[in-house]
């Protein structure tokens, strides 16, 4: 059975169809049927120790790592819970996402949602392209705790463009490792077509920025639109004026009239 499970399930990674260098495209297929789909461009940030120059103190440095292009990828998918897997650089460093759909209460009753509910990146210190110099050397692994993350409703794809970071907790004495989430377009479950995301559920970051892009086009267009009523309303008013008979205000010229 379990053979015949792996045999049914694909994973891809085609980040080479990205235009961004930076960008990750990566797909779950079960049964010859998308279940998963995921795009972003991700960069960790995470401090670790060195010697100082006496080598007696410590000294944190920073390392930015990205997530390459070519990274290799797993993933489960299931009914209400789904999972994908990155490594790269021979497993030196894992990403895993953790995806999770529940129902939730609202004003119009019970409604299904799907979030990012754990991160988990695994990344390790003798590994030289990054960590120059570490001196607590060894695989430190830094989760997420209680996330909520990237909450969409059921059916829908996540989408946004805007940079986001989520904080991780190491178990490298605690230090916090920041995760840097940009161009993210994400579905996890109810996919409809093989290859195709459903529609788009923007974040708030991207949908304030949409509208302060349109707010100035919608408040020209109002002022426009009130500049040519007060136009009209001026070219009638004239023009009824106009053909009135004027009754002259200089008393001395009533006695001609009559």
């Amino acid at each position: 059975a379990a053979a015949r499970l792996a045999a049914e399930q694909e994973v891809e990674n085609l980040s080479g169809l990205s235009p961004n260098p930076e960008k990750d495209i990566f797909v779950v297929r079960e049964n010859r049927t998308t279940c998963l789909m995921a795009e972003f461009a991700a960069k960790f940030i995470v401090p670790y120790d060195v010697w100082a120059s006496n080598y007696v103190d410590l000294i944190t440095e920073q390392a930015d790592i990205p997530l390459p292009r070519g990274a290799e990828v797993k993933g489960k998918c299931g009914t209400n819970e789904s999972e994908l897997e990155i490594s790269w650089l021979e497993q030196a460093y894992t990403l895993k996402l953790f995806f999770l759909k529940e129902g939730h209460n609202t004003s119009r009753g019970q409604e299904a949602f799907w979030r990012l509910s754990r991160i988990q990146f695994t990344y390790d210190t003798t590994e030289r392209t990054y960590f120059k110099d570490a001196v607590s050397l060894g695989k430190h692994t830094a989760s997420s705790h209680r996330l909520s993350a990237l909450v969409t409703p059921a059916g829908k794809s996540y989408e946004c463009q805007a940079q986001q970071t989520i904080s991780l907790v190491s178990s490298d004495h605690q230090k916090s490792v920041q995760l840097l989430l940009s161009e993210v377009r994400v579905q996890p479950f109810d996919i409809a077509a093989d290859f195709v995301f459903s529609e788009e559920h923007k974040c708030p970051v991207d949908q304030r920025e949409q509208l302060e892009e349109t707010l100035p086009l919608i408040l020209g267009l109002i002022l426009g639109l009130v500049i040519v009523i007060t136009l009209c309303v001026y070219h009638i008013h004239h023009k009824l004026t106009a053909n009135q008979v004027q009754i002259p205000r200089d008393r001395s010229q009533y006695k001609h009239m009559g």
